[in-house]
């Protein structure tokens, strides 16, 4: 965890230097936490593992000291997160619970909470109001088939994921809840 005097502050990397940057700043002994998210195979994404926060990863120094300088000068670090020149404390829990929700290696798993043949009802879109059936998961751009029941017969229809009472969640908070 975090030292007396020391904080974790978010830093802003170079686009998709993450790993670079976070390994460099392990090089020089700093402390680093680099949240991942898996997401569900799909045939159309290329990578399925992404960082949680593009271009960010958190660390934990002595905001006014040589390790600051050390990490604001790191390769593939673009500047610690400020406000008016006073580098942005991340609360102490909401890393933990980053931590508490990834494995060893920063991965957090993830996973829609609808299931195929689940009922749902949209809210929002042309369908708003409607009830359907979950016919395939979110797909690469967010999107659900449904099947409704339109004009008196099934229909499949493509409904943005947001449109839809679920939400994806970590694996780890399923199996406690």
């Amino acid at each position: 965890m975090t030292q007396h005097n020391k904080h974790w502050c978010a830093v802003y990397t170079k686009p998709q230097r993450e790993e670079f940057a976070q390994m460099n700043l392990h090089l020089r002994g700093v402390e680093t936490f680099f949240p991942k998210l898996i997401l569900p195979k799909s045939a159309k994404r290329k990578k399925h593992i992404v960082a949680l926060f593009p271009n960010y990863l958190f660390v934990c120094i002595e905001v006014i000291s040589v390790e600051y300088a050390s990490v604001i000068w790191c390769p593939g670090v673009k500047r610690i997160v400020s406000f008016n020149g006073t580098p942005a404390i991340v609360e102490p829990s909401i890393i933990a619970f980053l931590m508490g929700q990834a494995e060893a290696d920063g991965v957090i798993s993830a996973r829609c909470n609808v299931a195929i043949g689940q009922q749902v009802a949209i809210n929002g879109g042309p369908f708003d109001g409607l009830v359907g059936i979950i016919q395939e998961p979110p797909n690469a751009k967010g999107r659900v088939k449904i099947l409704l029941e339109l004009l008196s017969r099934p229909t499949k229809v493509d409904v943005p994921v947001q449109f839809i009472k679920a939400s994806w969640v970590t694996s780890r908070s399923l199996a406690e809840g």
